[in-house]
């Protein structure tokens, strides 16, 4: 078998290299900071709509609901007119 000694060596950085490093990561958190805040507005704007849309999907089912009733009042009040003709 064979066996890889690695060598661990300390890493330098200079001041300007650290500073730089620094920078480089500030912008990928505040980068990262800002597609979370917007997909957290996302989500909120979602979970309003979606709230909105079972609201108006409650609604329209009542309507349905009523307008069907409805329907069956109109379909009986004319089975009766059409049993009392004359044949």
């Amino acid at each position: 078998m064979i066996r890889y000694h690695l060598q661990k060596r300390p890493l330098f950085l200079d001041a300007v290299a650290n500073l730089q490093h620094s920078s480089g990561v500030d912008a990928e958190f505040n980068s990262l900071d800002a597609k979370v805040a917007q997909f957290v507005g996302l989500c909120e704007r979602l979970r309003a709509e979606n709230h909105d849309l079972c609201q108006q999907l409650a609604t329209a089912k009542n309507d349905a609901k009523r307008l069907n009733e409805r329907i069956e009042g109109a379909k009986v009040k004319l089975e009766s007119l059409l049993a009392r003709l004359p044949d």
